[in-house]
């Protein structure tokens, strides 16, 4: 693996543990804040994806026009089109006033990125985790 794909690995990795991390709490759970780093978890693999495979991408939050670009390598995540669209407004919407996301959205959100975090893992050959 690439040294550039493992450090937005990494990051992705960081960006998972801290959704976990908040809906993981009894009390002050703050699903705005775990919506937003599940968006940016998925963001942050499916740049690594884009990266092991030498694929140049605009500088975007856009979930669904980064997977794609992912397509070209991995044509079976086109399944994926409909999560990764809806996902794509967690990385600005919720951080501002106007808009709140529900525990369940953020449940929702964070089983979605599960599972695409894992695809991406299998893809790069990453151990499970």
């Amino acid at each position: 693996m690439k040294l550039l794909t493992r450090e937005w690995a990494e990051k992705a990795e960081n960006d998972f543990k801290v959704a976990t991390q908040i809906l993981r709490r009894r009390k002050e759970i703050v699903p705005d804040a775990a919506c937003f780093f599940c968006q940016q978890c998925v963001e942050k693999y499916l740049k690594a994806r884009l990266v092991e495979s030498d694929i140049p991408f605009p500088r975007s939050h856009d979930l669904l026009q980064l997977l794609k670009l992912c397509t070209q390598v991995e044509p079976l995540w086109s399944a994926y089109a409909d999560i990764v669209d809806a996902m794509t407004d967690f990385a600005v919407d919720f951080r501002y006033p106007g808009h709140s996301a529900t525990l369940r959205q953020a449940k929702l959100a964070l089983k979605h990125c599960r599972s695409l975090r894992a695809e991406v893992r299998r893809s790069l050959g990453c151990k499970s985790k």
